[in-house]
């Protein structure tokens, strides 16, 4: 948790709010591929990337 606490400071202080939408799509496809890498739907995920 320290790690989003210090990622949040930099982001206030230096006003660079844009990386939020960024990094919010990373943890998205990131819990995608890991939540269905053994499902059926896998093959379809991965084409994406």
């Amino acid at each position: 948790m320290e790690f989003l606490k210090d990622l949040w400071n930099f982001m206030r202080q230096r006003k660079k709010f844009w990386l939020l939408p960024a990094i919010v799509i990373l943890v998205l496809f990131g819990f995608l591929i890991v939540f269905t890498s053994g499902t059926a739907i896998a093959p379809f995920i991965y084409t994406l990337f």
